[in-house]
């Protein structure tokens, strides 16, 4: 298709879509009504839905007093039963596909449920709304006149019993609607493919043939994706191998550990990052402005949200309130009720509002993903920005990290344990570690008063990781590519513990 033509077309799409923006800007509160309206007549017939009689429902105070907040533990029965072909159990259109991902309490799969809804509602109209604002927002942009490095997960399909399970980037992959595959590179057989280090390589040679305009996938993976490629290539920089490069969609993971290499890699002064909010529950957040830190919360994509202040999260005190009542800077867990049947559901995701107008995010941390051994309350926000400034304190450059508590034994006092892979390494890590220590204690006041005078907590411990200790965790672990992320932060030591012990092996 002539590029003129796919311009127009998206000027068209663009200007439509805009406005449809501007409508959930301005009414936000009235759109998620009418959302959970519109979800609960649509599964009133449901198994669900008869259980909680959703035909009588007519309020959000009515739907909070008789759904109950679920985990997927909690609601695992209803999708095995779904996965096994039975229909009309959470969600009237039948479920063929399934995301699986890992995360769990009890170390199984998760097998997240993706209907035709939120397949073409949600995760493809997320899609096209990020290019539409990008494009808004960048009226110059030749991203049509090239193609998009797209990076998604590398795990195979599984047919059973009449559905389907694998990663949901190889879902949207296989369902992916013709515009996007004709301006996507590589094709999707190579992108399908179960052997990362493999597709790794083919992915490389493919690629480095294209004129590749903009990049899209998760940080860590494209990184890997990128220093290949200028080891392939022996290229300076990437826009040698690229000129007419201009923007990196990311999300998944925190983009804040990766920034300073990406920043080295691509040296475009007018280069653009946008980042997006997405998980195989749903599409739920994007970067609306150039240069922003703050994400949009799309409220016209199926879901239905509410939140859970995270100082009670988890206590007798635990209830959850609708978006008309968040407030800014406060963490908050979020609840969503979406178009593929997942009602008042954790997802794991903590958020903090920087906006209420309009109702502007940032993605904080997991639930899960925290250390609270000693009431600190350290989320994975405040160790990315203190490990930021102990970086530019101590001249050293990050590649990945973990960390995880020191119990109290034997009348010793706790502490928090790092493993850290450096790209550049501090010369003196206990000016490092004072660094760290300090800067946590700057932006979290509950580790600071643990901190002070070691009352509870002595100082951090770092040590420092063998070069490729977090990629050959994630391929022992089979975690390479797509989705998988390496965890940040833990209340127990097992990551901890296995890391340790494979950097005294390699």
């Amino acid at each position: 298709m002539p590029i003129p033509i796919i311009n127009s077309i998206a000027s068209w799409f663009l200007k439509k879509r805009i406005h449809q923006m501007e409508l959930f800007i301005k009414y936000p509160h009235e759109v998620q009504t009418e959302i959970l309206h519109q979800l609960i007549e649509k599964s009133k017939d449901t198994l669900i839905g008869q259980k909680y009689d959703f035909a009588s429902i007519r309020n959000y105070r009515t739907f909070t007093q008789r759904v109950p907040i679920q985990t997927y533990e909690e609601f695992e029965p209803l999708i095995e039963r779904s996965r096994r072909g039975e229909n009309n159990i959470f969600w009237p259109t039948p479920i063929k596909w399934f995301a699986k991902s890992s995360g769990t309490t009890n170390a199984k799969s998760k097998f997240v449920p993706v209907s035709p809804e939120s397949l073409e509602n949600c995760h493809y109209a997320a899609s096209k709304d990020l290019l539409c604002l990008y494009l808004n927002n960048n009226e110059n942009s030749q991203l049509f006149t090239g193609k998009s490095l797209r990076l998604g997960g590398s795990k195979e399909l599984y047919r059973k019993n009449g559905t389907v399970f694998g990663d949901l980037s190889a879902i949207l992959i296989d369902n992916m609607p013709f515009w996007a595959t004709y301006s996507s590179t590589p094709n999707n057989e190579i992108s399908l493919m179960s052997d990362f280090e493999a597709k790794m390589q083919a992915v490389v040679k493919t690629t480095i043939q294209e004129n590749v305009t903009s990049l899209a996938g998760v940080p860590s993976w494209m990184l890997v994706l990128l220093n290949n490629v200028m080891q392939y290539t022996q290229k300076a920089s990437l826009q040698e191998v690229w000129p007419d490069l201009e923007v990196y969609f990311h999300g998944g993971v925190s983009f804040e550990p990766y920034r300073d290499q990406y920043h080295k890699l691509i040296t475009k002064p007018d280069f653009k990052y946008y980042e997006t909010y997405n998980a195989s529950e749903g599409f739920f957040a994007v970067q609306d402005r150039n240069h922003s830190k703050e994400l949009l919360l799309m409220l016209d994509y199926g879901i239905f949200y509410e939140f859970i202040p995270m100082d009670v999260y988890g206590s007798s005190e635990e209830e959850a309130i609708p978006l008309s009542e968040v407030e800014i800077g406060i963490n908050y867990a979020i609840i969503i009720t979406t178009n593929a049947g997942l009602w008042r559901y954790k997802i794991g995701d903590t958020v903090r509002f920087t906006s209420t107008h309009p109702y502007r995010i940032k993605v904080t941390g997991r639930t899960k993903h925290h250390i609270n051994v000693f009431g600190e309350e350290l989320i994975i926000e405040n160790a990315e920005e203190a490990l930021k400034k102990a970086t530019l304190l101590t001249n050293s450059e990050i590649i990945d990290y973990t960390a995880g508590p020191v119990f109290m034994e034997d009348r010793k006092k706790g502490a928090h344990e790092w493993i850290i892979e450096f790209k550049t390494p501090p010369k003196n890590l206990q000016e490092f570690e004072r660094c760290l220590d300090e800067s946590l204690q700057s932006l979290n006041s509950d580790y600071e008063a643990k901190r002070k005078n070691n009352v509870t907590l002595n100082r951090l411990q770092v040590h420092i990781a063998k070069h490729h200790l977090f990629y050959t965790w994630s391929k022992k672990n089979n975690k390479l590519g797509g989705q998988h992320k390496i965890p940040r932060l833990s209340n127990k030591r097992d990551y901890l513990e296995e890391l340790l012990q494979i950097n005294k092996e390699i």
